[in-house]
């Protein structure tokens, strides 16, 4: 049995805040010698987590207690989530349209969990699992987007020649946009691939960390990465389907494209 949770998780010391403090500047080096002009970014991604972490760390001691107190938290997630992906692809005033690709992937796949009795229906569980799923299905959205909006705006003209032979306006996006959407799930399909070979995700970890066995954090962990592929797939093939119609295009786009 592995040792108790206190023994081995890190704890908030003065050796803690050095070894931050050391990584901030190792990026920030890499920047300067590589000239990633990320140098400005580090530090403030670096506190703006540690400020929100505290905050998080404080309210998640409540949320903790109750399982209805979990679910809330989880749809403050989801809000967050639609947020931060709106703003990095430009689609804030279409964000009910993120929501709903959001949840269309996180979703199935947390009811498919919870649903069936995969992962205890406990508070800790519950917050882990949807942030985790969320997180990503935010993540899938944000590389679909950017990437189907990029090659939008530079191949245009292919596909308003598409739309000038009669193909329908939906098709005609979709085959500009379409085959490069696999792109957005290579991170978490090369993740399962080399999962336990070159590296050991959150999820075993965390349950490592919280005194599981090594099967427990290997169940969880597999349950979590085919999850991920489902809820990622789901959000892709949404994203896809909303930038054809026109529902979901950033305000350049939107004009030149209004909805079908």
């Amino acid at each position: 049995m592995i040792a108790q949770a206190e023994t081995v998780a890190p704890d908030p010391t003065w050796q803690f805040a050095v070894a931050l403090v050391v990584l901030v500047a190792l990026a920030i080096g890499a920047s300067f010698a590589g000239n990633l002009r990320i140098h400005r970014t580090t530090v403030l991604a670096t506190l703006r987590a540690t400020v929100q972490l505290l905050m998080v760390a404080v309210v998640v001691g409540v949320v903790l207690e109750r399982w209805w107190a979990a679910v809330g938290f989880a749809c403050v997630m989801l809000g967050v989530a639609t947020v931060t992906a709106a703003g990095r692809t430009g689609t804030r005033h279409r964000w009910p349209w993120v929501t709903a690709t959001l949840a269309a992937g996180a979703g199935p796949v947390l009811a498919v969990i919870f649903g069936l009795g995969a992962a205890p229906r406990e508070p800790a569980t519950i917050v882990s699992i949807c942030g985790i799923v969320i997180g990503n299905s935010m993540t899938a959205f944000v590389l679909a987007g950017r990437r189907a909006f990029s090659n939008l705006r530079e191949r245009f003209g292919q596909a308003e020649g598409a739309m000038a032979l009669g193909i329908p306006r939906p098709q005609a996006v979709r085959l500009i946009i379409e085959h490069e959407a696999p792109e957005s799930l290579t991170p978490v399909l090369d993740q399962t691939r080399t999962v336990g070979l070159v590296s050991l995700p959150g999820a075993f970890i965390g349950v490592l960390l919280g005194g599981g066995t090594a099967a427990q954090a290997a169940t969880a962990q597999l349950l979590v990465l085919v999850g991920l592929i489902a809820a990622q797939s789901t959000v892709i093939v949404v994203v896809t389907r909303l930038i054809g119609a026109g529902r979901l295009l950033p305000r350049d786009l939107d004009e030149r494209l209004p909805p079908a």
